[in-house]
């Protein structure tokens, strides 16, 4: 058994040195290279060069490894401009909210695109105690802790208050009212419907 262990020393000598042989791109002699090296199109790098990577590579179109261009797209390149008039949405499809702060009226007649299901409503009772609690209270009966500061915080189960739409408390969320200042640059749209959908179950307490 030693002695084929000592047959087998110069081929381990060997490819410990090849392995060592690192130089630029050339990281040496890798155990399952593909398993680290991705061949993919990246959106954020741009290799043209064909053969670089050409001493890893095993891709089926015989290209370097790093090669990763994409000859479809104009220049070469990986990404792409949208197509025109192309409007972003959140990751719950929400499209971006684009009303100015006189809007009200126009804010009053959209509906929230969230449904009301109880980890939507479980969510949004925890948002509303980060920010809204300390002046509309726990149960938005204007009892927070800092209201008697800001005095004229409404009741949620006012009549004035209690008839509002979801699209209402969503804009005054956004842009503020009165001493209520403006939480749009605090708070995503989708935190923020979801603190509707709590406040509006609220008033129906």
């Amino acid at each position: 058994m030693l002695n084929r262990l000592k047959a087998f020393l110069p081929l381990i000598a060997i490819f410990a040195l090849a392995s060592c042989n690192a130089s630029g791109d050339n990281p040496g002699t890798e155990y399952a290279p593909q398993m680290y090296h991705s061949i993919p199109y990246e959106p954020l790098t741009q290799i043209k060069d064909k053969d670089r990577g050409e001493w890893l590579s095993n891709r089926e179109d015989g290209l370097g490894e790093f090669y990763n261009s994409n000859p479809n797209n104009a220049y070469e390149q990986n990404v792409k401009l949208p197509v025109a008039g192309t409007v972003r949405r959140t990751a719950d499809g929400v499209l971006p909210y684009r009303l100015g702060k006189d809007d009200i009226e126009a804010a009053s007649l959209i509906e929230n695109p969230l449904p009301e299901t109880e980890e939507i409503l479980a969510e949004g009772k925890r948002l509303y105690e980060l920010y809204c609690d300390h002046c509309h209270g726990p149960s938005g009966q204007a009892d927070g802790k800092v209201s008697p500061i800001f005095q004229g915080v409404p009741p949620y189960t006012a009549p004035a208050q209690r008839g509002l739409s979801e699209g209402h408390v969503f804009h005054v969320i956004t842009y503020g009212i009165r001493r209520m200042g403006a939480h749009g640059s605090q708070i995503s749209p989708e935190k923020r419907w979801k603190i509707v959908k709590y406040v509006k179950q609220l008033q129906k307490q």
